[in-house]
């Protein structure tokens, strides 16, 4: 089987991965990691973050644009690896793209459930995510009797992409202390925003944007020993596995992976240094996108 270009087979392109960010690139990783053949096709829509404020009509249009965008560079699939738009998006984006996408909240509510005992589950997402209710319904159609408390939680994403955007003395430190974001100041403003699920008595806590797992430390702290905390990364990588080898479209052993890059960020400096950082590796090729490109691609 030979990619829509039909200069390669399809098993040999690239697996699309985009974000409204950076956060995108801790899925990224984990699927670089468990699949170390594939080449991964990152795009960033750096500079309309967050998405978590937005409309969902816009973020909608904002995920369209990055899948048709993505789809046009002759990727294999595509994940949303965005909360916020998998809940806007997803099923709008499985209907018009010509490549297989999937998104990351099924994943992460399959997550949350192997984990809980009590059937308590804590949710932390964007306003916009916990809006949708897209959580609440992938859990309980997997296990009705399990109580779901949504928490909003976008502040997390401004602190995140803030302090990889302007934390230039922290650039330093960043390969080699991953705890990097936490600090007393962080802790703070997470132990405000998470103390409604303390309440709750849940045993266990979904991080419902992938920014997220770059503050699990301080999340951990303030949700206390007994709370697991669990991200989609790891589940949303089994369920690529599964799509491709079904579809007979993993890379051969014999591939080397070409990893590429792009953004609408007009920085792009700034975007690979915290991009390694998270990816876990130096991001060598990156490409600038301007907005109007992609509002050329798709209009709502």
């Amino acid at each position: 089987m030979f990619s829509p270009a039909g200069d390669r087979p399809v098993g040999e392109c690239p697996i699309g991965v985009f974000d409204s960010g950076l956060g995108g690139l801790t899925v990224a990783r984990s699927i670089a990691t468990a699949l170390p053949h594939e080449s991964v096709y990152y795009f960033g829509d750096t500079k309309r973050c967050p998405y978590g404020t937005r409309t969902e009509d816009e973020v909608r249009s904002f995920a369209l644009q990055a899948g048709t965008w993505l789809a046009h560079h002759d990727v294999k699939i595509i994940v949303i690896a965005c909360n916020t738009a998998t809940a806007a998006a997803l099923r709008l984006a499985q209907q018009l793209l010509d490549v297989p996408v999937i998104g990351v909240i099924v994943p992460g509510a399959r997550a949350a459930i192997n984990s809980t005992r009590t059937r308590k589950v804590g949710v932390l997402a964007t306003n916009l995510t916990i809006r949708s209710g897209a959580y609440t319904r992938a859990i309980q159609d997997l296990d009705a009797g399990v109580d779901v408390y949504g928490c909003p939680a976008s502040r997390f994403v401004e602190i995140v992409e803030h302090e990889l955007a302007t934390g230039a003395h922290l650039q330093e430190r960043w390969l080699e202390d991953e705890d990097i974001f936490d600090t007393p100041g962080v802790r703070q403003t997470v132990a405000e925003v998470t103390a409604p699920l303390v309440n709750c008595d849940v045993d266990t806590v979904v991080l419902g944007c992938t920014h997220f797992p770059l503050l699990v430390g301080p999340i951990r702290h303030a949700l206390g020993p007994g709370v697991r905390v669990v991200s989609s990364a790891e589940e949303t990588t089994r369920e690529l596995v599964d799509i491709l080898s079904r579809r007979e479209q993993l890379a051969p052993a014999t591939a080397e992976p070409q990893h590429r890059f792009a953004t609408t960020s007009d920085d792009l400096a700034s975007f690979a240094a915290a991009g390694s950082f998270i990816f876990g590796q130096p991001l060598k090729s990156i490409e600038h996108v301007e907005l109007s490109e992609l509002e050329a691609l798709y209009r709502r």
